[in-house]
């Protein structure tokens, strides 16, 4: 039995992660395989609900990557690039689009 309570939807997934957009949760969960799946989907343009006690369980497990600040590193590879909040506001990716 699920506890009602527990649940949030995208939004609340992005809030716990740290993402500034819930369409962002559509991108962790192709990037990260090991991401809690929604518990209730109910198809193509309607909610998915995901239990908050297994969001923030995965969140424990994920190692935080070391912070790249903007235009600096590595990974700062000019337009096309921006900083994506990380796991529970602890870390910040770099990504090329």
């Amino acid at each position: 039995m699920i506890n009602t309570e527990e649940l949030c939807d995208a939004q609340g997934v992005a809030d716990l992660v740290g993402l500034r957009h819930p369409n962002s949760v559509h991108t962790y969960l192709r990037r990260y395989a090991d991401m809690p799946r929604p518990v209730i989907d109910l198809g193509p343009g309607r909610p998915r609900l995901w239990l908050r006690p297994q969001i923030q369980a995965w969140l424990t497990t994920r190692t935080p990557a070391p912070v790249v600040a903007a235009g600096v590193g590595p990974l700062s590879a000019g337009p096309g690039t921006g900083p994506i909040a990380g796991v529970a506001g602890i870390v910040a990716e770099r990504v090329v689009t």
